[in-house]
């Protein structure tokens, strides 16, 4: 798969089988973020990666997986079988000067999470603090986001956006989501 195939192809997955990830394949998806650019060259992010089941039930109750489906949770049993939670370094940049790092860094991670075969999910709406109390961090992280990975139990599809920019699951339980015509991006 080249990036051009992985961008296309790729979707935010809500749904996951359980199967576990290898450690291999979680720590390629983390080194692509640590290639990812960062402004200034100053590589403030770091990574906390949650597999455990108990670690993950504590998590879970703290996340809200879309928001345009406001009445809609999966179920603990497909949620991610493996959370990386992306944390700025604060000794090393403000959070607030991170946004950019973080783009560059979990896009990098979905891309490579696609080409392994695997389902992502960026998870910014969180509660933050107590998400980094259960993970016990030392103070100078901050969390910013989730990533959710695992084996996708639903399929995505991208099509051309007709006013609506909500994305809704279809009768199958697979996300469809409206996507902005090239003819409506491109400024001439």
């Amino acid at each position: 798969m080249n990036v051009y195939d992985a961008a296309v192809s790729r979707r935010t997955i809500r749904k996951f089988k359980q199967d576990p990830i290898s450690s291999e394949a979680i720590d390629r998806i983390i080194e692509c973020a640590r290639l990812a650019p960062y402004g200034a060259n100053m590589q403030p992010l770091k990574f906390a990666v949650v597999t455990d089941e108990q670690k993950r039930k504590e998590l879970f109750p703290l996340i809200k997986y879309a928001g345009y489906l406001t009445d809609w949770n999966p179920a603990f049993e497909e949620c991610p079988p493996v959370f990386i939670a992306i944390l700025n370094d604060t000794s090393i940049k403000p959070s607030e000067n991170a946004e950019c790092d973080c783009g560059a860094a979990v896009m990098s991670m979905c891309l490579e999470a696609e080409e392994l075969g695997l389902g992502s999910c960026w998870l910014g709406a969180i509660d933050r603090a107590k998400i980094k109390e259960k993970l016990g961090l030392d103070e100078k992280y901050d969390v910013k986001y989730l990533l959710g990975l695992g084996r996708s139990a639903q399929s995505g599809k991208a099509f051309d956006m007709d006013g609506d920019i909500k994305y809704y699951f279809d009768e199958n339980g697979n996300v469809h989501v409206p996507k902005r015509t090239m003819e409506e991006i491109i400024v001439k």
